[in-house]
């Protein structure tokens, strides 16, 4: 995603953020029956710091380095997913990345 000099690495973590949002109890989509919601930004940017909500950035890591969304989690492929989940398993996930589309 090309980036402007007036957005920050963290703003456009952030919507990418709102790219997908599950939550941990499978809350189903009303339009698909698919348990995964997509969110806007503004509804991303409300849940930050939010109790009950865990935010993970799925970009190569140095991506992440460069700017993340606030409080997000990295991880990126691999057996260790559970490490980064939080125990609560009623928590809603978000999961982001950067896309070429």
């Amino acid at each position: 995603m090309p980036m402007s000099p007036s957005r920050s690495r963290p703003a456009a973590a952030l919507a990418a953020a709102a790219a997908v949002a599950a939550a941990a109890a499978c809350a189903t989509n009303p339009r698909s029956g698919d348990p995964f919601t997509m969110v806007s930004v503004d509804e991303v940017a409300g849940m930050l710091g939010s109790p009950g909500v865990a935010v993970v950035d799925a970009n190569p890591q140095d991506v992440y380095r460069e700017g993340h969304v606030p409080g997000a989690r990295w991880y990126r492929s691999g057996p260790s997913l559970a490490a980064v989940l939080p125990a609560d398993r009623s928590t809603r996930l978000v999961f982001y990345c950067a896309s070429p589309s």
